[in-house]
């Protein structure tokens, strides 16, 4: 029964080499190109190169941007999971589908939408243009079409936890006189933190990496709304090839980080698991 359900040494073989060989062919090459293709001109050039007034500001701007949406949809994430996991009500459904619209759609589209909604022939243009209000080509452009790239990830990493966990507890504790509030602090939050810091991993890195509906929104202009993934499309535009791949040694490092940080996560999830089972036991035993 065992021999059955083993597949041969060969087949094994074969299909880890050809995964290695996948991930080495298509990511561990390309990340190898760009930094040796950073240091090609020696450290010296690397270092005038990240260090620029206007490397800086797109670097600083992509962080700020990416910590604004993960505050904002980290919120709407876990309200969005509990609403989605906790109640019943008309269009439930309806909600968990549009969730999903951001997976679905090409983020130049996105950046085309907020345009016709926010432009100066747009729905609201005319109404932002006389309270000088400024929304394209400027920085609420960028973190409003970020946000809505960025927005399912928490909501979808919580919603399965959240199922898996049940109410029971926080029946429990709602019989037994509890809040509301205390009843989210002390139950809800500790047993979905895993989910909520894998949902704002996923979600930092999407929001630092976000090109498509950027470009559209932001007008491009250098020292105010280029981002850093824009900056290196325009050095690599005007040929400063050695400049553009540092700056893309940057997103490149955040991306690695992003993939530590999420096994370490991961690991760490799985060691508490294996620990409160373990005392789970224990009780049992007892």
């Amino acid at each position: 029964y065992k021999r059955a359900l083993t597949e041969p040494a060969w087949a094994r073989w074969l299909l880890i080499t050809a995964a290695l060989g996948f991930l080495g062919l298509f990511v561990v090459v390309p990340l190898v190109a760009v930094f040796s293709e950073a240091l090609v001109g020696g450290w010296r050039l690397y270092l005038e190169a990240i260090t620029t007034p206007y490397a800086r500001h797109a670097l600083f701007l992509t962080l700020g941007v990416a910590v604004v949406c993960v505050v904002i949809n980290g919120g709407f994430g876990i309200a969005a999971a509990w609403c989605l996991t906790r109640f019943q009500f008309p269009g439930k459904t309806l909600l968990s589908t549009l969730i999903d619209l951001p997976f679905s759609v090409s983020p130049v589209v996105v950046g085309l939408l907020f345009v016709l909604l926010f432009g100066a022939r747009g729905w609201f243009g005319p109404w932002l243009m006389e309270h000088d209000i400024k929304v394209i080509f400027a920085v609420p452009a960028i973190v409003i079409a970020t946000l809505f790239i960025t927005f399912p990830f928490v909501v979808r990493e919580l919603v399965p936890v959240m199922q898996a966990v049940g109410t029971e507890e926080e029946e429990a504790a709602r019989v037994l006189g509890a809040s509301g509030w205390a009843i989210f602090w002390r139950i809800t939050l500790p047993n979905i933190k895993w989910g909520v810091l894998y949902g704002v991993i996923l979600c930092s890195a999407r929001a630092i990496g976000e090109f498509g509906a950027v470009s559209v929104v932001s007008g491009k202009v250098r020292g105010e709304t280029n981002t850093l993934p824009l900056h290196v499309e325009d050095l690599y535009n005007e040929y400063q090839a050695q400049a553009a791949f540092a700056c893309a040694s940057l997103l490149s490092l955040f991306a690695v980080l992003t993939l530590a940080v999420k096994a370490l996560v991961e690991w760490w999830s799985d060691r508490s698991a294996r620990r409160r089972a373990a005392e789970s036991r224990g009780g049992v035993e007892a």
